[in-house]
């Protein structure tokens, strides 16, 4: 037998066949005066019983061992009973995230703690629709937030957008990023004045007691970000509030 006529009858790929041969998993046979390899039918049982141990997830490198030691079968049979319930295990804990993710409506990339709070926070409550990508600005920021921070500091995230999603205050807040995505070259300084005055009293509704301050790196990145997405007159109120804030406390 040639190469494609083994690798057919065997059901893999001649290239499959030719990868067993690289890593010394399957010997080469002698070749005919042609140079093409000369399968043997012992070729194909030994073929065979690799495709085997591969299926049932045998790493190639312990296929050798386990095909010329006796007496391992039950050592690697309890080995890949293990694993494979290891599997099931983190295939059934990916099945509840995305049961989750489905019950909230939330995108597949949002982190699952928070999927029924950015779904509750995109609806807007009782308040204005808002743009398309503020509301895309407003979730990613909390995404990288969310990579960012420390197990604490993301039951402290969870819990600020626990208080943000009230339906009380999901409007009041809902409306004021209305007013902040329309800030622009034409916005004047009584109508930034009156949306800082506006944003200090909607912060002051929540509490940070479990909040810390993220670190110059975060930081860092938020800013970088903002710069992408955010214009000069937006940056410029985001600055203002949060050293009012900073000054405040």
């Amino acid at each position: 037998m040639n190469s494609a006529e083994i690798a057919r009858i065997a059901g893999v790929s001649v290239r499959t066949l030719r990868h067993y041969h690289q890593v010394g998993v399957l010997p080469e046979p002698a070749r005919r005066a042609n140079g093409y390899r000369d399968y043997t039918v012992s070729d194909l049982v030994l073929l065979l019983r690799i495709r085997r141990l591969t299926e049932l997830g045998l790493p190639l490198d312990e296929i050798q061992p386990m095909l010329k030691t006796s007496g391992r079968a039950d050592v690697v049979l309890d080995e890949l009973d293990r694993e494979l319930a290891a599997q099931i295990e983190r295939l059934a804990a990916r099945r509840e995230v995305i049961a989750r993710l489905r019950a909230a409506g939330a995108s597949p990339d949002t982190p699952p703690e928070l999927a029924g709070l950015l779904a509750s926070g995109a609806s807007g409550g009782a308040g204005p629709d808002l743009p398309p990508e503020m509301l895309q600005y407003d979730r990613e920021v909390v995404l990288l937030l969310h990579h960012r921070l420390d197990e604490d500091g993301r039951a402290a995230l969870a819990g600020l957008l626990t208080q943000v999603t009230e339906p009380d205050i999901l409007a009041a807040t809902t409306a004021l990023t209305a007013r902040f995505a329309v800030l622009g070259a034409d916005t004047t300084d009584e109508e930034i004045d009156q949306l800082v005055a506006d944003s200090h009293r909607a912060l002051a509704r929540l509490t940070y007691d479990e909040w810390k301050e993220v670190d110059p790196r975060t930081g860092a990145l938020l800013t970088a970000y903002q710069e992408t997405v955010l214009n000069d007159v937006q940056r410029a109120f985001l600055a203002r509030l949060v050293a009012e804030t900073e000054d405040s406390s």
